[in-house]
């Protein structure tokens, strides 16, 4: 295939979802079954995810931040606790330990995949950690079991990491909770919801309890657990169920894209995948490369706005949440994180989706090479 010597002539969307009629074909038939909210779908999928990762509970919520959120609320967690995250995330991961009443405690991630350093959490734990929660960041997991050997509960954010494995397990039953995303652009989109694997009868009784302001027994009005408004609905039930069932095929095709980027970004100096480790199975949810502006050029923003310029969506996973302003404001003395802030400054995604075809990554890779060319020392 010859690569494309010229911009594109439509703007290629960073990370479409890969909707077809089996998906509307099962809205359609929820909508005309008269259940729009939690009932049989959401049962069915719950079901699917139970069998898929191999667990023995699977509740569905209505994110994966009501995922994170609940399962703090379920362990305890609460005013006066912390809890040691990333700061490699999206903001939503330390957002769930504030709304708990705990204080996030950021611990700095390893330079090569940007997960969370499991050194630097245990350099962190004090009387007052109460849990951990590690990202499993575009797709590769987190090290786990020195997490583990810490003794302290373990809640697992993999909104990107549906298909991961760690060590040749598959994650969902490893820890506490693990809190997968269906938001529309993930490997299972179902535009919004959220999925709390676990192995634990106790916690998943908890969750079910808080998910919904469940009517106690014999009466209409009474509830015995202050609980909250999270449950998924059918419909958007009914997206996920079809999307988890072709996640063979999906996967099938982000690893051709996964492997064109990787021929590609070889051949440009300054422009470095991240990290993958082979002996875990990568969700391969987001192609982030580091982009070092002494051996690259210029700069990721410039980088950015240059393949905007070529019609190319691209995004940026992530800033680093102890930067950001409410947390600036928040932990005013929030100690220097280094190898998050460098990579803060560093790290761009490049369109990766199985609504992508082939050519559209060939336009992706010509444009990075173009402007790469352009900017190149």
């Amino acid at each position: 295939m010859p690569e494309p010597t010229q911009r594109r002539a439509t703007f290629l969307g960073f990370q479409p979802p890969a909707i077809d009629d089996e998906e509307i074909d099962e809205v359609v038939a929820t909508l005309r079954s008269g259940w729009l909210t939690s009932g049989p779908k959401s049962r069915e999928l719950e079901a699917a995810f139970r069998e898929y990762l191999g667990v023995e509970h699977a509740l569905a919520v209505s994110s994966c931040t009501a995922a994170l959120h609940l399962s703090l609320v379920a362990l305890g967690v609460g005013p006066g606790d912390e809890v040691i995250t990333s700061p490699i995330t999206w903001p939503s991961t330390a957002n769930v330990i504030v709304h708990a009443g705990a204080t996030p405690v950021f611990a700095d991630v390893r330079p090569g995949d940007l997960n969370i350093d499991p050194e630097r959490v245990a350099e962190l734990v004090g009387p007052r950690t109460k849990a951990i929660v590690p990202v499993h960041f575009a797709g590769a997991a987190a090290d786990l079991d020195p997490l583990h050997a810490l003794g302290l509960p373990v809640v697992e954010d993999a909104a990107h990491a549906v298909e991961t494995t760690y060590r040749g397990r598959k994650i969902g039953g490893l820890s506490a909770t693990t809190c997968f995303s269906l938001y529309a652009t993930k490997n299972v989109a179902g535009g919004e919801g959220g999925i709390i694997a676990t192995n634990s009868a106790e916690v998943a009784a908890a969750v079910d309890a808080l998910r919904v302001m469940r009517r106690s027994h014999g009466s209409l009005y009474d509830i015995e657990t202050v609980g909250f408004k999270a449950n998924l609905s059918d419909v958007l039930a009914s997206i996920a169920l079809p999307q988890l069932r072709k996640i063979g095929r999906h996967r099938a095709i982000r690893e051709r894209h996964v492997a064109a980027y990787d021929a590609a970004v070889a051949g440009l100096d300054g422009i470095t995948p991240l990290e993958r480790d082979p002996r875990d199975t990568h969700a391969h949810h987001l192609y982030v490369v580091r982009i070092a502006a002494a051996r690259a050029g210029v700069t990721r923003d410039e980088y950015q706005r240059a393949l905007t310029e070529e019609n190319i969506g691209t995004s940026i996973h992530f800033l680093p949440v102890h930067r950001l302003t409410a947390y600036r404001r928040l932990l005013p003395d929030q100690p220097r994180l280094p190898v998050a802030e460098q990579a803060g400054d560093e790290i761009l995604s490049l369109p990766l989706s199985p609504a992508h075809s082939a050519d559209d990554i060939a336009d992706a890779i010509a444009a990075l090479q173009r402007v790469h060319a352009r900017f190149g020392a």
